[in-house]
Parts: C-alpha cells; structure tokens; sequence
C-alpha cells in the first residue's frame, strides 16, 4: 500500500474541497477501496474520510412520498428500515443478499453504489485492464470471462457490474443525488455506471472527479409495486458471493392485468440492466407463464455471449427473470426464507423472555 495523506472533513464544503485535489480518493465504509488499496489496484495520493460528515446518515419520506437514503446509510439500516421495507422490499431482499452479516453493517448506500467490478484482471495489477489503465488493453480476452458480460460489453471490456442493491433500484426508478464544487447534479441509478465503447472506453461511474454521492432517492412511485416484488439472486455457492445472475422484478395488478411493470437484470452487463423492452411487452398482459417468458425474452434479445465459456448466462438469464416475474405475481409475501438472511425471516420458536429477539433481523 502506497504513502498518502489522511484527512477528515467536518462539512460537505469541506469535503468536496479536500476531494478536489489530484489523486484524492472518498472513503465512506471502505469495505471496496480499502481491498483495492491492499492489493495496487488503487494508490490514492490523499484519503478523504466522509465517514462522520453530517447529513448524510439518514433515511427520510419526502413530502411527494419519495424516499431519500443518504449515501452513509449502512446495508443492514437499509434493509430494516421500516419505510424501505413497506415501499421497496425488493430492495431489502437484494441488499440481505449481499455479502456477509458483518460486511452489511458496515458498507454504504454510496459505496456500494461505486463498487469497483469483481472482474479478476482488473484486480490484478499485473494484468492489462482498460478499466483500471484506460488504453492498456484487456487481458480477459481469450482469459477466462464465464462470469462476464452478455450484454452492452465490448472488446475494450466485458466485466460486469457486482451490486446487487442496485438492480431492485434501478429497476424502480432511483436517481443518484451528486454534489460537487459546482453545483449539484442528479443521474438515473440505470444509467450511472456507462457502458464500455468500442475504442478502448472501459466505461464506468458518472462521477467526476472532486464529486461525492450523497444520497439515493427512491421516487414515490416505487410504493405501488410493493405488494408484487421480487429479487432473485443465482450464485456459485449459498453465502458471500456475486451474482452470476440476479433479476429484480416488479409488478402492478389490477384485475388479473399487469397495469405496469419494473425489470431489471444483475451480473449481466457493466450496470444493473433495465430492461425497458420487457416492461412494455408486460404491460396489459394477464400475469402467466407465457408473458413472463415473452417479457425475459424480450429482455435478452440483444444479448450475446464475450467467450464461449459464459454463453449459458444468456439462457440462466432468461430463467432468472421469468422467475423473479413468477414470483413477483404471486405477492410479496409478510415474511420470506433469504439467503443468507432476510427481513421476513420468520419468529424464532418459544423464545424465552430474557432471550433477544431476531424477528426481522439479519442472522
């Protein structure tokens, strides 16, 4: 780990300041950058720790009935939070399915949002990675890419994106409140990561340099797809693990129609993948088997493989989202098994009254 100077602002203005100068680096939970100093991957010349700034802790109901989740909120605070819950539980399910128990209490909304890729070449320092030199190439060509991208990837890189709380929030709607020494600026969830281009653009988060994430705002209309929503992760082994495939799907029914839909696809693509073309086959649609498919289907239509190794993450795909779909419809239910936990996990049998309760908890 290299040399670099630490500072901890006390205010917003402070902080933008301090992150302004060349080679700064934000630090909020640091269960990513930390790793990534570790290993080479980043060598930040100044740390700026937000980790205290004011402000940026809070989960608050708007008054247009949006829900704003500042960017230092914890994972585990996501996922119990009361209004999180009864608005977007897909959201909780997806955050209870990342990482570990002692990792969500200490990761952040924001952080998780800028989560550097799991790609094992751009964790490598002794690999070429557009992503993390941009024009050194990509030595995932002709490598193994079985975990990589099927869709929006080219040949300057095919990674993909590993946030799990990301795809329910993109799939209904979120925006990513940004602040910087200029102003303050506001990005969809769905398109904040860019896609890689085809001369060597790696791609990667909309956020120049000196800009801080401060919070997430879920639109009040995420509440009417509450009661049909649903988060399904497909991974390598049960706990601790990146998705292969995830899909966040979300439904509105009205007299056995699908008034409107939300779906969006994780581990697919350098960004969650809102796919807005199985949405609008959905609409109007009796909720069955044969739309959900036509609806994955459409979601998948323009996919296609970056090395033989991975091309069954087309077919998982269209698995996965047909499932969410399914299970969608069927209703959120009250309480729910999840792994490795949940907030609908059910009471514990015949506790004793000195004992604590995890009802609703992470365990």
């Amino acid at each position: 780990m290299n040399l670099f100077d630490y500072v901890r602002p006390a205010t917003l203005g402070e902080a933008l300041g301090a992150a302004a100068h060349p080679g700064a680096a934000v630090l909020a939970g640091g269960t990513n950058l930390v790793d990534l100093m570790k290993a080479g991957v980043a060598r930040p010349e100044r740390i700026v720790d937000i980790s205290r700034l004011p402000g940026l802790s809070e989960i608050e109901t708007l008054e247009d009935g949006a829900i704003r989740i500042g960017a230092l909120v914890g994972n585990a605070a996501l996922a119990r939070h009361p209004a999180v819950k009864a608005a977007a539980p897909a959201v909780a399910e997806a955050v209870l399915a990342g990482a570990s128990a002692q990792l969500r209490n200490k990761a952040s909304v924001g952080g998780n949002l800028l989560q550097a890729t799991r790609c094992a070449y751009f964790g490598d320092p002794a690999s070429a990675c557009n992503r993390r030199v941009p024009g050194s190439g990509c030595d995932a060509k002709g490598g193994d890419r079985r975990g990589h991208a099927v869709l929006g990837w080219s040949d300057a890189c095919s990674a993909t994106n590993p946030s799990d709380l990301l795809v329910p929030l993109a799939a209904l709607g979120a925006v990513v409140e940004i602040a910087g020494q200029d102003g303050t600026r506001e990005v969809p969830v769905a398109e904040f990561h860019t896609l890689p281009g085809a001369d060597g653009d790696a791609g990667g988060p909309q956020l120049r340099h000196g800009e801080i994430v401060t919070a997430v705002r879920l639109p009040a209309d995420a509440a009417r797809f509450a009661a049909a929503s649903r988060y399904v992760k497909v991974r390598e082994r049960t706990s601790f693990a990146f998705a292969l495939v995830s899909a966040a799907a979300a439904l509105d029914i009205e007299d056995g129609t699908i008034r409107a839909a939300r779906l969006a696809l994780g581990g697919v693509a350098a960004r969650p993948w809102r796919a807005a073309e199985a949405e609008a086959a959905l609409t109007g649609k009796a909720p069955d088997a044969a739309a959900f498919q036509a609806a994955a289907e459409a979601a998948m239509a323009q996919a296609r493989p970056s090395a033989e190794d991975n091309a069954f993450k087309i077919a998982l795909a269209l698995r996965v989202a047909v499932r969410a779909l399914t299970l969608a419809a069927k209703g959120t239910p009250e309480r729910m098994p999840a792994l490795p936990a949940s907030v609908f996990a059910p009471t514990l049998s015949a506790p004793s009254p000195s004992a604590p309760s995890f009802q609703g908890t992470a365990r």
